[in-house]
């Protein structure tokens, strides 16, 4: 695998998707040792030729020979492509392109929500992406399509879950939303956004768990029992999850009691209906 040399790529040292996929690219050796760098580590000569407000957006990648710049895709594809070259020439190909920006802004905008970092006072230099609405909603609306999917799939495998129906399991994932918002109402719009993205998160989350008993089920038909307590060691992992999220988000604690209390009303919604 070739290496690209003499490049290096800044990233969000407080963004644990950032951390790890950079650090891949050095594992893989598809940069060198020294081809990442954080972005709260930028000197004032870098600063006069790399767009701040542009790579805290997309991820920048800097040509160390001439201090040519290249940003968010183009980054990514100028990495790979020196280890796989015809990636890089798919990839700049004017539709294939479009597609690619579009989804590195989907998960650039989001990638707060998706794994979220510790809030600081700190006045060092941050990488935080712009709020974008459109993105978020996106986000927001496309996750929880796949949360009912997901968990439609999911109450299949449960008998005295007779009537499961992706419309009952959409209204569920949309309740918890509205749930919440009750108690979030008196906070601010962006906030609000923030923390419903992160919330909804926590429902994909859960939803990817549930797969490997839906594939294993495909194969080997699994008793009640084990799709029974599989979900309940789920659901007890997403409120350590979300309890987390709260306290990086510094949010008040009751909005993961909340968040209990949702599901233990909507459950008789859930036998019955």
């Amino acid at each position: 695998m070739k290496t690209l040399t003499n490049h290096t790529l800044l990233y969000d040292e407080d963004c644990p998707m950032c951390n790890l996929y950079t650090a891949g690219f050095i594992k893989a050796n598809m940069l060198d040792q020294n081809g990442r760098k954080a972005f709260v580590t930028l000197t004032d000569k870098e600063l006069t030729y790399i767009d701040v407000d542009k790579a805290k957006n997309e991820i920048a990648l800097v040509d160390n020979t001439n201090n040519t710049v290249f940003y968010g895709i183009d980054s990514l594809l100028q990495i790979i492509g020196t280890s796989f070259p015809w990636i890089q020439k798919v990839g700049n190909w004017k539709p294939i392109n479009f597609f690619l920006k579009k989804l590195y802004k989907f998960i650039s905008y989001n990638r707060k929500v998706i794994a979220p970092s510790k809030i600081t006072d700190s006045n060092k230099l941050e990488c935080t992406p712009d709020f974008n609405v459109h993105y978020r909603i996106l986000y927001i609306v496309l996750a929880t399509l796949f949360t009912a999917f997901a968990l439609f799939q999911y109450a299949k495998l449960v008998p005295f879950l007779s009537n499961a129906l992706f419309g009952k399991e959409l209204a569920l994932a949309l309740g918890q939303i509205g749930f919440q918002y009750l108690f979030i109402r008196k906070i601010n719009k962006q906030d609000q956004l923030h923390y419903i993205g992160n919330l909804i998160t926590v429902s994909v989350m859960g939803s990817l768990l549930l797969l490997p008993i839906l594939i294993l089920n495909q194969f080997v038909a699994l008793h009640e029992y084990i799709a029974l307590g599989w979900f309940g060691i789920t659901v007890n992992l997403m409120i350590l999850e979300h309890y987390r999220r709260i306290n990086l988000l510094q949010l008040p604690k009751h909005l993961t009691l909340t968040w209990i209390l949702y599901r233990i009303l909507a459950l008789p919604f859930l036998i019955i209906f």
